[in-house]
C-alpha cells in the first residue's frame, strides 16, 4: 500500500509527524508533498527540521496568492504528482488550502482520500478554513475526527457513519512528543530561554500571545484596541508577542506605543513556543491549534474569535471565546492574573496514541 500525505502549513506538519513516525516500521510505503502554502523558512522549515520529519519527497513551492489562484495552483501541481505515483490513499490534515486542493483533485481522479481532523465545525462561511472543511469532508472517504461533536457534525452533514472513525486529537500526540523531546533536548529551546531571561518572565507570571487571522490584524482599528489592552496588562503582568510576519507589517501601519512590559519579538520554532506556552500565566491568540494545546496543558486561553470549531475546548477545556469585547478581553486577563482563571479537563482520547490508532486503522486494510 502507497499512502500520500499532502501538507502546506504550520498546523499540518504538526499533525504529519506522529503519522509518518508512527507508519515509519509498517509495510506500508509513504510520500510527503510540501505544496508550499508556507514558505517563510520559520513558518515552514524549521517545523520539519524539530519535529524530525524527513524532507518532503515532493515539494511544489507554490507561494502566495489569492484563494482560489493557491488552491487551482496546487491542484494542477498535485494532479500530475498524483497520476505518477498512483496512491492507494491520499491522507490530508485539517482546513488549510493545500486540504481542499487534494480532496477536490482525488475526488476527480478517484483515489480514495482520508482526512485527520474531520467534522470540525465553526459555522461560520466567512471563515476560508470553514468552507475548506466542509468541501473536503463531502469528498473524502475515510473521515476521522478529533472529538466525539465531529461525529455528529458529519452525520448531520449526511456522512454515512461507516466511513466515520473517531481517532482523538493527533495535535496532542505532537504536543506530548514534543514536551518529551524538550526535556531530553535542552539546547532546542536555547532561544526560548535566552527571552525569559532578557525580559526577566518567571515561570506562570506572563502572558504569551500569538494573532495572525485577517479579521483581527487587518483591521488596523481592531489591532489597535488589542494592542492597548494587552500594554495596559503589561503594567502589572509581562505580555511576549512573537509576531506572525503577516501580523508585522500591520503593526508597522499603527501609531507609536511604548509599553515598557510589553515584548515584540520574531516568530519562534515550535519547541521554543511550546516551553513559552507550557510556562505561560494564560495565552491571548486566534489560532485553533492553541485552544487544544492549552486545554492539554491546563492552562487558560482567551481567543480573540467569535467563534471556534474547537467547542470542546470551551465546554470541557480552559478555552473561552472573547471576540470583539476588549471589555471582557481585559476583564479575563485581569480574573487569571488574580488567580481565578478558568479550569478545564482533557477530552477522550486526546492521549497521545491518535496515530497508533490510525495506523492500526491502514494495516487493517492490508
Amino acid at each position: 500500500m502507497k499512502l500520500i500525505h499532502v501538507v502546506g502549513a504550520r498546523p499540518n506538519f504538526m499533525k504529519l509527524a506522529p503519522l509518518h513516525r508512527a507508519l515509519h516500521d509498517s509495510p506500508i510505503q509513504q510520500k510527503v508533498i510540501h505544496t508550499g502554502q508556507h514558505y517563510d523558512a520559520f513558518m515552514s522549515d524549521i517545523f520539519f527540521e524539530q519535529l524530525q520529519i524527513p524532507r518532503p519527497d515532493f515539494h511544489m513551492g507554490i507561494g502566495s496568492g489569492s484563494h482560489s489562484i493557491q488552491t487551482a495552483k496546487m491542484m494542477i501541481g498535485l494532479e500530475e504528482i498524483f497520476i505518477q505515483e498512483k496512491p492507494d490513499w491520499v491522507i490530508v490534515y485539517g482546513d488549510v488550502n493545500s486540504t481542499l486542493a487534494a480532496a477536490l483533485v482525488c475526488a476527480k481522479n478517484y483515489i480514495p482520500i482520508c482526512h485527520v481532523e474531520a467534522g470540525l465545525r465553526s459555522y461560520d462561511r466567512s471563515m476560508p478554513e470553514e468552507i475548506n472543511r466542509v468541501l473536503t469532508d463531502q469528498v473524502a472517504d475515510l473521515l476521522l475526527t478529533p472529538s466525539i461533536d465531529g461525529n455528529e457534525n458529519l452525520k448531520k452533514e449526511g456522512i454515512p457513519s461507516k466511513k466515520i472513525i473517531f481517532v482523538g486529537n493527533i495535535m496532542i500526540d505532537s504536543l506530548l512528543w514534543s514536551l518529551k523531546w524538550i526535556e531530553q533536548n535542552p539546547e532546542s529551546i536555547q532561544n526560548a530561554i535566552q527571552l525569559c531571561n532578557r525580559y526577566h518572565l518567571k515561570s506562570h507570571k506572563y502572558i504569551l500571545v500569538t494573532l495572525h487571522r485577517p479579521s483581527n490584524v487587518d483591521d488596523l482599528n481592531k489591532l489597535q484596541k488589542i494592542i492597548e489592552v494587552l500594554g495596559e496588562i503589561s503594567e502589572k503582568t509581562p505580555v511576549l508577542f512573537p509576531v506572525h510576519p503577516r501580523t508585522r507589517k500591520m503593526l508597522e501601519q499603527l501609531s507609536d506605543f511604548q509599553f515598557p512590559q510589553l515584548y515584540f519579538e520574531t516568530p519562534l520554532g515550535y519547541m521554543e513556543f511550546l516551553y513559552l506556552q507550557k510556562n505561560a500565566l494564560a495565552l491571548v491568540t486566534d489560532s485553533g491549534g492553541i485552544q487544544e494545546e492549552t486545554t492539554a496543558l491546563g492552562i487558560p486561553c482567551l481567543t480573540l474569535r467569535e467563534n471556534t470549531e474547537r467547542p470542546i475546548t470551551i465546554t470541557q477545556g480552559t478555552n473561552q471565546l472573547i471576540g470583539n469585547d476588549f471589555d471582557k478581553l481585559r476583564y479575563e486577563l485581569n480574573e487569571i492574573i488574580q488567580g481565578r482563571g478558568k479550569k478545564g479537563f482533557i477530552p477522550d482520547l486526546w492521549d497521545g496514541k491518535t496515530a497508533e490508532r490510525i495506523k492500526d486503522i491502514f494495516v487493517r486494510m492490508l
